[in-house]
């Protein structure tokens, strides 16, 4: 079936969506990756630094798998929504719910391209700044880079009463995980999703469950 002048508008309007969140995700990336060396930090206010680290795993630095197999899973996960979205677009669903899933979209896709090329593209940054495409070589192979992360919020920083069970007597840090623009951009469009337009969410699977 052909797609509508609508449809057609809503795909541009998306891909431009991805497109531009990813040249923020990786900007930042490669910015703090050659002019910074690892763990790094400058404090843009008390609560607000900029802390390079690198972390193999997951969102927020969580490691659960091998670099390889989670970055394969990744891109059959994106490549899954990718179709997901193109065929809510032609169902002519509605076009908040789908900008949301193009966020999570261009989130994920931010992480595997520091996954897949960042390992065979720089060297590394411990007690120096990183090279771009040094002549020796990249710190690791394709597949097997690590997720640059340097967004760091310790809005309360304290140590906790002697009283507290297990805690007591040791700094108490909130909010600790580092995490990347990528991570906001999927945990941000994900609560969006589940506070307004969870009905949606549930009638678009339980529709492609009955496609």
């Amino acid at each position: 079936m052909e797609l509508s002048k609508l449809q057609r508008k809503r795909i541009l309007i998306a891909t431009c969506c991805v497109l531009l969140l990813l040249i923020f995700d990786q900007t930042s990336k490669v910015l703090v990756k050659t002019n910074m060396r690892l763990y790094d930090s400058i404090e843009i206010f008390s609560w607000f630094k900029i802390y390079f680290t690198e972390n193999p795993g997951m969102a927020f630095g969580i490691e659960l798998f091998d670099t390889y197999i989670l970055t394969i899973f990744r891109i059959i996960v994106v490549s899954a929504l990718g179709w997901f979205i193109f065929k809510l677009i032609r169902r002519d669903f509605k076009f908040g719910f789908i900008i949301c899933l193009s966020f999570i979209l261009a989130g994920a896709l931010g992480n595997i391209i520091d996954c897949v090329c960042y390992g065979a593209l720089f060297d590394n940054s411990y007690g120096h700044v990183a090279t771009f495409m040094p002549e020796g070589g990249g710190y690791s192979t394709w597949f097997h880079g690590r997720v640059v992360d340097m967004l760091y919020f310790p809005l309360i920083k304290t140590v906790l009463p002697t009283w507290v069970p297990f805690m007591g007597g040791h700094e108490f840090v909130f909010f600790r995980p580092i995490f990347n623009v990528a991570d906001s951009s999927i945990c941000v469009s994900v609560f969006t999703l589940l506070i307004f337009y969870r009905q949606s969410l549930s009638a678009s699977f339980a529709k492609e469950k009955n496609s």
